[in-house]
């Protein structure tokens, strides 16, 4: 039992004290538990006069200042703790917490309790802006943070350049805006703050830089096959088709690669043979622009046989004289090989046929070649170095295009942005249509960019809060409504 001991109490409306008592009643309200046990107030409350002629209001039961609200069944204090829990946990989990802390509280009374936080009339001085996916190619929302104070101010439910530029007008002040290299928000920015400074983020510029080389090291994989594969004039080479076992993976190449040109020579165009054949218009053009050996030999570097990097200590057997299929079995599992005998019998019988397989040349892939190229040169290990040294010795392109993308990222990290039109001009007359290409965009939004290879802001701390409304969104969204994945978020933020 609890009852205050102020005489008097201030009327709500007119704040005028009084302390004539009209009556009294019960109030019963829950507070935190302790330990297992739950903890009931049961509160006497006065309802006073209003003596003030003035004022509407006749009567008006007391409020006890940090522990009672109008209409509330539980205190101040645990109205609190539950909206912290609503804020981390959500509904379902949060009642399961409640649950075993001895309260009888459901989720949708902690839903309930989730209000978000006003937004700023006015914006941020630096502002940050990014995307996050709701279904990831499907539908996406807008996540806005201020960069300095790195929290998140507002969420938007889409990403277009409309959305963003009426929340840039409604809300003006913002001085620098942080962003990737999306044009949606680059034409909002100029659309609705034009005197803002736009930032292109650092991180996806080198991001946009590794896809380019990526592509280059995949263009020119031929030129490190040939050169890993180099055998004596005296050995005869011959066509991957003429000693390539038939495979399911290589028989639909060759029929795709012969109904691809078949179509092209009865004048179909590339669309169109896409969508008859079903596939994407990136592979029919590939299809189209290069020879079957090439398409052969991709086709068996991507297979994956435990065999593969066994072939050459077999077929050096076989010619010094062991061919006896148990004893090199045994053999390869000293050597660390897993599979299976049946997978060696079969390897073993194209050898006795003379239609085996010449074994695969130990070539990096385009993409741990891309990571020797964009990490920093002292962070490569002597093996490393090594085999990019033999990747650029084998293909002149490859060298050009690590010259170019290592001059680019010293850029990046030492904040040159005053050599950024030089490089641009390199890019630009290189034989590299990929990196031709990106040279183009970053011409197209000069200004960011070299605003982030100057200026110290960057996205980093709006792509953090991307990572945190990942997380919030899988444990809710599908289930609840945007409005409280955007309450949840600003909440928690």
């Amino acid at each position: 039992m609890a009852a205050a001991t102020v005489p008097t109490a201030r009327c709500p409306d007119c704040r005028g004290q009084t302390s004539r008592v009209h009556s009294t009643y019960q109030r019963r309200l829950t507070e935190q538990p302790m330990g297992p046990l739950p903890v009931v107030v049961h509160l006497t409350v006065r309802r006073f006069f209003c003596d003030r002629r003035s004022c509407v209001r006749k009567t008006f039961a007391e409020q006890i200042e940090g522990f009672t609200e109008r209409y509330r069944r539980s205190s101040i204090t645990l109205k609190g703790w539950l909206n912290s829990i609503a804020a981390e946990l959500g509904g379902r989990a949060g009642e399961r917490l409640c649950r075993r802390q001895g309260l009888s509280v459901g989720r949708t009374r902690l839903l309930g309790l989730l209000e978000p936080p006003p937004v700023p009339a006015r914006s941020p001085r630096v502002l940050g802006v990014d995307e996050f996916a709701f279904r990831k190619g499907r539908t996406y929302g807008t996540v806005l943070v201020d960069v300095v104070a790195a929290r998140v101010i507002d969420v938007l439910p889409d990403r277009t350049s409309e959305t963003f530029a009426a929340w840039l007008r409604e809300r003006p002040g913002a001085e620098v805006i942080c962003r990737d290299r999306a044009s949606t928000y680059t034409r909002a920015a100029r659309e609705a703050a034009p005197l803002a400074t736009e930032v292109a983020d650092r991180w996806h510029l080198l991001q946009n830089l590794s896809r380019a080389v990526e592509k280059i090291c995949h263009q020119h994989r031929p030129c490190l096959r040939k050169h890993a594969e180099q055998a004596p004039p005296d050995v005869p080479r011959t066509s991957p088709l003429d000693v390539l076992p038939k495979t399911l993976i290589l028989d639909r190449v060759q029929q795709r690669y012969e109904q691809v040109n078949r179509m092209l020579d009865a004048g179909y165009p590339l669309s169109d043979i896409a969508r008859r054949l079903g596939l994407d218009r990136k592979t029919v053009r590939r299809y189209r622009d290069t020879d079957l050996d090439t398409l052969i030999a991709s086709a068996r570097d991507r297979r994956g046989s435990p065999l593969d990097r066994h072939k050459a200590f077999l077929q050096a057997q076989f010619t010094s004289g062991n061919t006896n299929a148990a004893e090199l079995y045994q053999q390869l599992r000293e050597r660390g090989y897993r599979g299976g005998y049946s997978t060696l019998t079969r390897y073993v019988l194209t050898i006795r046929k003379n239609t085996a397989v010449p074994a695969p040349a130990d070539i990096p892939s385009p993409r741990t070649i891309t990571s020797w190229i964009m990490r920093p040169r002292d962070s490569l290990s002597a093996k490393d170095t090594v085999q990019l040294d033999q990747a650029r010795l084998a293909c002149p392109d490859i060298t050009h295009a690590c010259n170019l993308a290592r001059a680019f990222s010293d850029l990046v990290r030492q904040r040159r942005g005053t050599m950024l039109p030089q490089w641009i001009r390199q890019a630009e007359t290189s034989d590299l249509p990929p990196l031709r290409s990106f040279a183009g965009s970053l011409r197209q939004d000069f200004d960011a960019v070299t605003a982030g290879l100057t200026l110290a802001w960057s996205s980093g701390v709006v792509e953090g809060h991307v990572n945190r409304v990942k997380t919030i969104k899988r444990a809710m969204y599908g289930r609840a409504s945007f409005q409280l994945l955007r309450t949840r978020i600003l909440t928690h933020g």
